[in-house]
């Protein structure tokens, strides 16, 4: 009885320390520090509080799932300028993680031991605990990740014992909203149907067979992400963004070998070396056991997280620049992997290793510090946040409802910041505004807006400030008003 209640009780102690961990944040001010957890609001926001309002302003950059969750809590002032309902969701997403995990560890090996490390490494690890506290999409992801990965593998043991095979519905909307989230799980789902496959012909059944099986299942995310690219090119032009958001970083471009370490290097920082070591140990375990034996070739379909990895070396090697953020994903695997290490070993030296996985990882980096290389890292702004708010205050004395030119692509955050000043995403003309932007960028500020906000150092400087250096009477019938933190503020004469 106590193992079939056991994903369910450590999903509660989840979700009691995710709630603690975000008071904890926000009484420091730090629910919405990164740049992106004001983005995520704004973006959410502009569907209904634009000059334009409707579907387009979803975007085509990030997938839609969170921000159409957050549609309607963030036309409240409160929610939009705190981002609590967008909290709570990552909270609970994070719980949904910790119950799939543990629920998954028990299911493939029966180890209460190791659904328990799971569940541990996953709580006590402080990059984690942040991001579950913050708008980020990351939590959600997981959460959506960790449940298809459960419910696949449910699924073929149900098929190889004789189950009719047909597609779950809570599994169909599962890969689809996997798919909406962010682009790390279409690398996962897909990794995901090759381990399917594998272990469908492993068993011996027919190629013929296997397909019919997988492609009802195979619909679902696909016919997510069509609707994903149509979108992109109905509002963009372009059936999939991959550029124009990020300068150059020379650090990896063009050197896979340093960018394959670069992944490897933020693993460690967000996960631990032990749990780092041991999960890739246990992932090289599970792999053995499932090419070596043709009744567990479905105990391959977890490894299916680290496909993750392919994007930030990807994007590393394309000269993105290096963010921890990106390799989270793999920090909850290597929790989940160390479940199953757990599993393997029996007796005295399970607990053993359990309890010396949980102090490594709280040693290294304890779930109370507020120096995890996660916080760290969304700490980058802050002090430009700061500087903004003599741009803010210099706005607000003379700011009587003009619109104001802005680049969202660059300034979404700082957009969210202006909540607190009465500014709502209507009273600015950005790129979601489509022809009015474009015609601003043509014509030069003055004739539209009464404002313009311009970020001239981040990434270079936003598309407003290379529109000033390329022509000098583009800001024609404005003035520099007052500048902080990067950004510019010029008023019209």
């Amino acid at each position: 009885m106590i193992t079939s209640r056991l994903p369910r009780i450590l999903a509660g102690v989840a979700f009691l320390c995710g709630v603690a961990a975000w008071i904890r944040f926000f009484n420091d001010g730090l629910v919405l520090s990164h740049y992106d957890a004001k983005a995520h609001l704004v973006v959410a926001r502009r569907v209904i509080d634009s000059i334009t309002p409707g579907w387009q302003q979803i975007g085509a950059v990030w997938l839609p799932l969170p921000h159409l969750i957050q549609i309607l809590p963030t036309q409240v002032d409160l929610f939009y300028r705190t981002g609590i309902v967008a909290s709570l969701v990552s909270i609970l997403s994070f719980t949904l993680t910790t119950w799939a995990a543990a629920r998954m560890v028990l299911a493939m090996t029966g180890s209460m031991a190791g659904a328990a490390t799971t569940a541990a490494l996953l709580v006590v690890n402080p990059n984690l605990l942040y991001l579950q506290s913050t708008p980020m999409t990351e939590p959600l992801m997981l959460a959506a990740v960790f449940v298809v990965l459960l419910w696949l593998y449910e699924w073929v043991e149900g098929v190889e014992a004789g189950a009719s095979g047909v597609v779950p519905t809570k599994l169909g909307v599962a890969l689809f909203a996997a798919a909406w989230t962010r682009y790390e799980a279409w690398l996962i789902i897909a990794a995901a149907f090759a381990t399917v496959t594998f272990a469908m012909l492993r068993s011996g059944r027919p190629v013929g067979r296997t397909v019919r099986l997988l492609s009802p299942l195979a619909a679902w995310p696909a016919s997510a992400a069509a609707i994903f690219v149509l979108n992109s090119r109905i509002a963009t032009g372009q059936w999939l963004v991959t550029g124009g958001f990020f300068e150059i970083d020379p650090t990896y471009h063009g050197l896979p070998l340093k960018s394959l370490i670069a992944v490897w290097w933020g693993t460690h920082r967000v996960s631990g070396y032990a749990v780092e070591s041991v999960a890739l140990m246990a992932a090289a375990a599970l792999a053995l056991r499932a090419l070596t034996r043709r009744s567990a070739a479905a105990v391959l379909i977890p490894i299916a997280l680290f496909a993750a990895a392919a994007l930030p070396f990807y994007g590393f090697v394309e000269g993105h620049p290096f963010r921890v953020r990106y390799m989270v994903v793999l920090a909850a695997a290597s929790a989940l992997m160390c479940g199953f290490a757990v599993a393997f070993v029996r007796g005295r030296t399970a607990a053993v290793l359990a309890a010396g996985l949980v102090a490594a990882s709280i040693i290294e980096s304890p779930p109370w510090s507020l120096h995890a290389a996660m916080i760290e890292e969304a700490q980058w702004d802050v002090p430009r946040t700061i500087e903004r708010r003599e741009v803010t205050n210099c706005l607000h004395s003379q700011y009587h409802h003009e619109k104001v030119l802005a680049s969202m692509g660059s300034l979404a955050h700082y957009m969210q910041e202006l909540s607190a000043a009465g500014l709502g995403i209507a009273d600015f003309i950005h790129e979601g505004n489509g022809a009015l932007w474009q015609l601003a960028l043509k014509t030069g500020p003055a004739p539209h807006a009464g404002w313009m906000i311009v970020e001239e150092q981040s990434e270079g400087g936003d598309v407003l400030a290379h529109r000033m250096r390329e022509d000098a009477t583009f800001k024609d019938g404005m003035e520099r008003v007052c500048s902080g933190g990067g950004v510019a503020l010029y008023r019209r004469r």
